[in-house]
C-alpha cells in the first residue's frame, strides 16, 4: 500500500486514452456538421465572393 502512494499518476490510462478519442471523433463530427451546412457553406461563399470583388 506504501508504494502505490508514492506512485504519480502522470499519463492517461487506456481508458481515459478511448474516452478521450470518442469525444475527439464526437468533436470533429459536430464541427464537421455545422461547417458543411447550408447556413455557413453559404456565408462562407458570399464572404469570398466579396473578398474577390473588393480586390
Amino acid at each position: 500500500m506504501a508504494r502505490l502512494r508514492g506512485r504519480s499518476d502522470a499519463g492517461m490510462t487506456t481508458a481515459e486514452y478511448a474516452v478521450g478519442t470518442l469525444a475527439a471523433c464526437a468533436l470533429a463530427a459536430v464541427l464537421y456538421k455545422v461547417v458543411t451546412g447550408d447556413a455557413i457553406t453559404s456565408a462562407l461563399t458570399d464572404m469570398l465572393v466579396r473578398a474577390l470583388h473588393a480586390a
